[in-house]
């Protein structure tokens, strides 16, 4: 599995964790229904407790990124990522408010604001287009 995790980040391991997930999935380096590794075995191989591992699974999971199944173990929702609704949309407008406030005071414009998110978006596709 391909996951970087910094130990040394003030980031919690566990959001790492699911960012890490989630931006497999976003490049399609995880399809719907593919396996991940079992709390246990995921935490014995980046050498993490398995605890956050759990808690960065549960979130997945109520965020609808994953099925957990007694049986089958672990998988990308194999119906794929439910879609943006309005609540996201709030959800992710209220999220860049604090980084955006942060970029105005440091003397970032609103076009640069806009070329970095769109880099980073158009990084994504390059990646997915890559797998």
């Amino acid at each position: 599995m391909f996951i970087q995790l910094d130990l040394e980040s003030t980031e919690p391991i566990y959001i790492q964790l699911q960012h890490q997930i989630i931006e497999g999935i976003a490049t399609n380096k995880l399809k719907p229904g593919d396996p991940l590794p079992s709390v246990r075995s995921l935490a014995a191989d980046i050498g993490i407790n398995l605890h956050t591992v759990n808690k960065a699974y549960k979130q997945l999971k109520q965020d609808g990124f994953i099925l957990i199944h007694r049986q089958k173990g672990v998988v990308i929702n194999p119906e794929g990522v439910p879609k943006a609704d309005e609540g996201y949309k709030k959800e992710i407008q209220s999220k860049l408010r604090p980084y955006i406030a942060n970029a105005i005071c440091r003397g970032i414009s609103e076009k640069e604001f806009v070329k970095l998110c769109k880099d980073i978006y158009q990084d994504f596709n390059k990646e997915g287009e890559a797998t």
